[in-house]
């Protein structure tokens, strides 16, 4: 056996001992040695290979795994420009807490620096985005590789998810890499020796197939505090992503103080116990000053709207944020006061204004009534956002990608009684591998998984759906919403009329793409919905395999189907009756 076929055997068998059972493989010549190792390793049954041609493809669906799995996904790429390829999920994974491996092979050191082929500096690419980093170097013999390679897998497991004693008194879930050097010959040379190179791993009793290095996982736990008795507080609930605690939980703990929630559609929870399309409260500056809260709780990440945004800066409010991670999201920096979200079940309950509350839900029920009232107008975004609240089966997964979906759904679900969990990739809010995201998430699970993108962010990874005969293949239904373009510009100030002449090229940038053809050329199905009875079955229907449901969407729609959306809002505000107490 030579040195590099040791060394990706225990690297990878160090990898199963921790956890590891998902990996993504890129290939390529440099990390040739581990594609064989994983390759034996899936043969043995100790893992699951899922193998992609484009490195920003296997990242996404790297993460997708990972975040559907919550443990940590390496994925595996050769030198070069494939690991920079790497750095949009790296740095989604960097802003959600998402416990994504890079594991990149690299050239020997006295490589580096000589001009050799796909060499450049691997270490340190990514930056601050990672928990932790490490770069071992080629072995020079197989008695070399040992102790050192397996401690360095723990340490890195052991930073994905987030366990304390890696450089820092409180670390946090995120990606880590372990740039991995290897020196030719890259393939195996012989079985003879795979049994010694893997007995390694037995050392100091360990022979029960468990880690080197034994690491708890942890979570930032900060000191204890004492919520401050402010009876008008309303909790405004994003994406918690990783966190120890659920969206379905913080709605309870809510409910039990008598705090009013408006929650974006992330999470694991049904619509019931959210105030009916929060985010239109908001937009009614009348109202609003009437019934403002003294305190706003911010609960996750919250990213969409501009409302909720506004409400924040508000002089009058304090607001607090509840944390799951060291960072905290305070773009405006308002924030008075951040809790550890694990502390959020630990305080109790400080007696919440339940006429106040109650206000704040009759409000929202009324707007929600005025909309159903509404005629249904098929072919706007904000309609299928509606449906697909209507038509996804009890306990679906949803992902949604940026831009217009996911506003299109904050403002159009309605309330539900059926629990949905909806998924996304809201770290930096990218169209960046959204596709491949929707995949891991469906390949981890046996509930129903759906996905809704828009046409812009289905192109931007359509490398996604092309999948290899031999892979593992979801049952996912993917929703396209075909705007021809950059649709989320025109309800911005780039799309109004008076600059019509230049949005259509710089903003808008049609494409053109024939789906159904795409579709046809990697062998999926494709649904052309052009009424909301086509789109209702097609999304009705059970998962089968990977289904692409094309829903035409008119461009010229979304700007004033939002401003229709908020002048029912405010005509239901105006007429609906006021609880007591409320501010002069």
């Amino acid at each position: 056996m030579n040195p590099s076929t040791a060394l990706a055997q225990v690297l990878v068998d160090e990898l199963v001992r921790g956890g590891v059972r998902e990996v993504v493989l890129a290939p390529g010549s440099r990390s040739a040695p581990l594609a064989y190792a994983v390759q034996q390793a899936e043969r043995e049954g100790r893992l699951r290979l899922h193998v992609r041609v484009d490195e920003r493809t296997a990242g996404f669906l790297a993460l997708g795994l990972a975040k559907g799995s919550r443990t940590p996904v390496p994925v595996i790429t050769t030198s070069g420009t494939a690991v920079a390829n790497l750095h949009p999920a790296v740095l989604e994974a960097h802003h959600t807490g998402v416990p994504l491996v890079v594991l990149s092979a690299d050239r020997p050191a006295e490589l580096r620096g000589t001009g050799a082929n796909q060499t450049t500096v691997q270490p340190g690419m990514f930056g601050s985005a990672v928990r932790w980093s490490a770069d071992l170097p080629a072995p020079e013999s197989v008695e070399s590789v040992g102790a050192f390679h397996r401690t360095s897998v723990c340490r890195a497991l052991a930073a994905a998810l987030g366990a304390p004693g890696n450089g820092a008194p409180a670390s946090h879930r995120g990606p880590v890499h372990l740039n991995v050097s290897f020196r030719d010959p890259l393939t195996p040379d012989s079985d003879e020796l795979a049994e010694r190179a893997i007995s390694r791993g037995v050392h100091a009793g360990r022979s029960d197939g468990g880690p080197w290095v034994e690491v708890p996982s942890d979570v930032w736990i900060g000191g204890s505090q004492t919520m401050h008795d402010i009876p008008r507080t309303l909790v405004v609930l994003g994406d918690l992503a990783p966190a120890p605690v659920s969206s379905a939980q913080v709605l309870a703990w809510a409910a039990s103080r008598s705090y009013p929630v408006i929650a974006e559609p992330f999470g694991d929870h049904s619509r019931s116990g959210v105030v009916p399309h929060g985010p239109l409260l908001l937009t009614d500056a009348g109202w609003l000053s009437r019934h403002l809260p003294d305190r706003v709780l911010v609960v996750g990440r919250v990213t969409l709207s501009r409302a909720v945004a506004g409400l924040l800066r508000h002089a009058d409010v304090r607001v607090e944020a509840f944390s799951a991670q060291p960072q905290w999201s305070d773009p405006g920096h308002v924030v008075h006061e951040v809790r550890p979200l694990a502390e959020l079940g630990d305080t109790e309950p400080d007696g919440g204004d339940t006429a106040w509350a109650a206000s704040w839900s009759d409000a929202g029920s009324a707007v929600a009534q005025a909309i159903r009232a509404q005629p249904s107008e098929w072919g706007t975004g904000l309609a299928v956002g509606a449906l697909v609240g209507e038509v996804l089966p009890d306990g679906a997964r949803l992902f949604v990608g940026s831009s217009n979906p996911v506003r299109d759904l904050d403002l159009g679900l309605a309330p539900r009684g059926a629990p949905l969990t909806v998924v996304a990739n809201r770290g930096l809010a990218g169209i960046d591998g959204c596709l491949s995201t929707a995949i891991g998430l469906a390949l981890t699970t046996e509930v129903p998984s759906y996905a809704w993108v828009g046409d812009l962010t289905f192109l931007h990874d359509s490398n996604a759906v092309a999948i290899g005969p031999d892979e593992p293949r979801p049952d996912l239904t993917i929703l396209v919403t075909n705007d021809g373009g950059g649709g989320i510009f025109r309800t911005l100030e780039h799309g109004t009329p008076e600059r019509s002449d230049d949005f259509g090229r710089i903003f808008g940038t049609p494409t053109g793409t024939d789906f159904g053809a795409l579709c046809r050329a990697h062998g999926i199905r494709h649904v052309l919905a052009r009424t909301r009875e086509a789109a209702a079955d097609a999304l009705s229907a059970a998962p089968a395999g990977i289904t692409v449901v094309e829903v035409p969407i008119d461009p010229e729609s979304h700007r004033g189907a939002h401003e229709r959306l908020r002048r029912v809002a405010s005509e239901a505000l105006s007429i609906s009756g006021e609880a007591p107490g409320l501010r002069e």
